[in-house]
């Protein structure tokens, strides 16, 4: 829960309400819970059959087949993580950084750049520790989460007006418009929600994983959309609707406007600290997935490398950070859109046909976790993956001084057209499928 609720929720409200104004920004967090919701009963369903560490990766590898199909798609969700993760993870330092602008308001481009990436070494020297080490760290930023989650609910609705939070914008209309309007606002949303599948990346390192991923997956989902829904609320429940569209800081305009300026700069530190307990949690549990992969011969082998003092993956935990550090960069919308797109395809949309492998191929005593009313979480989370990366628009990025537009569907196709000649270099090297030696074969 930790890694969901970061800076996010209190970025993007604003962006929300840009496309989806008014109380129609509720269908979009009511769709983006459901589709968490659907995808992670998918997770459940894997990460109990499989509770090792590696989350997509070991999923992907037996449900396609470790020795066929399997390996590439488990090859090419490690080559996109590589830099989906930290452009992930980079985001938070990015909203570190923006909300950091309430109190020095004439920072730079470049110097909110240099306190992002300060702020992604900061969680790499953090993470650079046994797990143990690691988990405590995280108990203590978890605590600050709450106090932050606590202060803002009992501040919103204790000065909640019910008719600036339901009856403000205009009408809701599911045509052609509104239906990219909702997909829009999606990606978004659905940005909150990420991490609730983190346990699945260390589940080798989790008591009694069959029982605790399942619990801890639909636990989160439902935990984090109740307070997502009641953030949104407090916030547009206390705010007018256009300064809530076009509000910087919309979580310290709101305190300020309820208890006054003190307990707005209180709750800033607060999400400051928020934002980085996210960042820190993220990298904790990415730095496992690429280590995972080349232990199992499945990725490059320099990424199998464990400290020979603290036994964690140092060297992907490093490659991780580094990636992390550069992209901080990066604009924050450009950084959402970019890493949604460039997963949708090879590891949401895959996971889900997986699930439906691992029903055809594996008993049912293999399968402690039953999803329920399966195929239709299955095929509810695919059509939803579908609809937010066919409705992800198009990004401006400035590079040498001049703007340059893409779509940003182009990033997820590019991801898998790069990976997969570089796959087969790989697998001809080492003499996998589907290039082994003919003499290895069965």
């Amino acid at each position: 829960m930790s890694n969901m609720i970061g800076v996010g929720i209190f970025l993007t409200v604003p962006l929300i309400l840009n496309v989806l104004p008014g109380p129609q920004a509720l269908l979009g967090w009511l769709a983006g819970a459901l589709l968490a919701i659907c995808d992670g009963m998918i997770w459940c369903e894997l990460g109990a059959a499989f509770p090792g560490s590696g989350g997509s990766y070991l999923y992907l590898r037996e449900t396609f087949g470790p020795e066929s199909w399997g390996r590439l798609l488990a090859f090419l969700f490690i080559w996109q993580f590589i830099l989906s993760g930290p452009l992930e993870i980079a985001s938070g330092s990015i909203g570190f950084a923006d909300y950091l602008q309430y109190f020095f308001p004439h920072l730079s481009g470049l110097e909110q750049g240099i306190i992002a990436a300060a702020v992604s070494a900061t969680a790499l020297l953090l993470c650079y520790r046994a797990i143990r080490a690691a988990g405590r760290v995280t108990v203590v930023l978890w605590a600050g989460v709450l106090a932050t989650i606590a202060l803002v609910l009992v501040a919103g609705f204790t000065h909640f007006h019910p008719a600036l939070a339901f009856h403000t914008g205009a009408p809701f209309h599911f045509d052609g418009a509104g239906a990219a309007a909702l997909g829009a606002a999606l990606s978004f949303i659905i940005y909150n929600f990420l991490g609730y599948y983190m346990i699945c990346y260390l589940g080798a390192e989790v008591r009694e994983p069959r029982k605790t991923i399942p619990a801890s997956i639909l636990i989160s989902v439902l935990g984090v959309a109740a307070l997502y829904l009641a953030i949104h609320l407090a916030f547009v429940g206390v705010l007018p609707l256009e300064q809530a569209r076009h509000s910087a800081f919309i979580a310290s305009e709101f305190m300020r406007a309820v208890w006054g300026s003190r307990m707005a700069a209180v709750l800033t530190v607060c999400i400051l600290w928020t934002t980085f307990a996210g960042v820190f949690g993220l990298l904790l549990g990415y730095s496992r997935i690429p280590f995972a992969a080349a232990q199992d011969g499945y990725f490059f082998r320099a990424f199998a490398h464990l400290h020979p003092r603290g036994d964690f993956p140092d060297r992907s935990l490093l490659v991780l950070g580094a990636v992390t550090i550069a992209v901080s960069f990066l604009p924050l919308q450009a950084e959402i859109t970019i890493l949604l797109t460039s997963r949708i395809l090879v590891q949401f949309i895959a996971q889900g046909i997986g699930v439906v492998l691992l029903h055809r191929r594996f008993p049912a005593a293999q399968r402690p976790f039953r999803m329920w009313l399966y195929p239709v979480p299955v095929l509810l989370a695919m059509a939803g993956w579908v609809y937010v990366f066919v409705s992800s628009g198009v990004t401006t990025l400035h590079i040498g001084g001049h703007p340059v537009t893409h779509s940003n569907m182009l990033w997820g196709i590019a991801s898998l057209g790069i990976g997969v000649p570089v796959f087969l270099m790989w697998a001809a090297r080492n003499h996998y499928w589907p290039l082994q030696r003919r003499q290895n074969l069965p």
